[in-house]
């Protein structure tokens, strides 16, 4: 089955290292192999929103946005079209495709399909989310999410190694491990930040996201509500305790679903 996109444009809602100043090139597959239940790209879940593209459309589409300023090619939510993807990305790259790839992912990964990417990306954006085996299956329907990401994480690293930014700032090459904090969960964050600390050096480079907003489908808590202002402090304080030397730390207006994507079926 074909990858569908359901948005395909510059965005400058990531990191900093990422959007700069022209924007990411941000191409958004509708499907996903999670199910999480708090997910703001929920339209996208089911894989059906969006046009349906072979490995050259997707070429053709990378080359535009690269032609369009755009900093990188910043592939989110990838894994469900692994296959087309590859080739999508050694044609582009043949027709002459330059800029850095982004691998923007849930993190839920096989190691082995990650190899298969081993020169052909060249930064990793992977969302760890739960260490709790209660939490990962409660919320996104994976009971075994840790250990998976974590290999996954140790493979990303392996091909990539440290964040690498360029003069402007803009990441070249690298990891960029993020984390989104849920409300009544800060405890799970504190273990998913110990394990950070005991797989990578502390001066992997970690986005700790604040942004999480309620979708009106939310009605139980703890999701039902926004993060309060003393959890994401009590995170942030955790991991500078922890020695970590490059943060990137989101502050209250972040979270609003005003920041989700629009997503339609035109190019």
């Amino acid at each position: 089955m074909l990858p569908r996109v359901a948005r395909a444009a510059l965005h400058f809602w990531e990191e900093p290292c990422i959007s700069g100043s022209r924007g990411s090139g941000a191409v958004f597959f509708s499907g996903c192999n999670l199910s999480c239940v708090f997910c703001q790209n929920y339209l996208l879940h089911d894989g059906t929103l969006g046009q349906a593209m072979d490995a050259e459309k997707l070429a053709d589409q990378f080359l535009l946005l690269e032609s369009a300023g755009a900093h990188n090619i910043n592939l989110v939510t990838p894994t469900p079209h692994t296959a087309v993807l590859r080739d999508a990305l050694l044609s582009a790259k043949q027709q002459g495709l330059s800029v850095p790839i982004v691998y923007n992912t849930n993190a839920y990964e096989r190691a082995d399909t990650l190899a298969s990417f081993d020169g052909l990306v060249d930064v990793y954006l992977p969302d760890l989310k739960y260490v709790s085996s209660v939490l990962s299956k409660r919320f996104s329907g994976a009971e075994d999410y840790f250990p998976v990401a974590r290999d996954a994480i140790l493979e990303m690293y392996r091909q990539v190694g440290q964040l690498t930014l360029n003069d402007a700032g803009l990441a070249t090459r690298g990891l960029l491990v993020r984390h989104l904090v849920l409300p009544g969960c800060v405890d799970d964050t504190r273990r998913v930040l110990d394990a950070i600390a005991d797989m990578l050096p502390r001066t992997t480079y970690l986005s700790l996201m604040r942004q999480y907003a309620p979708t009106p489908a939310i009605t139980e808590p703890p999701l039902n509500r926004k993060l309060t202002d003393r959890e994401y402090d009590r995170a942030c304080t955790y991991c500078c305790d922890l020695g970590f030397e490059n943060v990137y730390i989101q502050d209250r207006d972040s979270a609003d679903l005003a920041f989700t994507p629009i997503f339609t079926e035109q190019q």
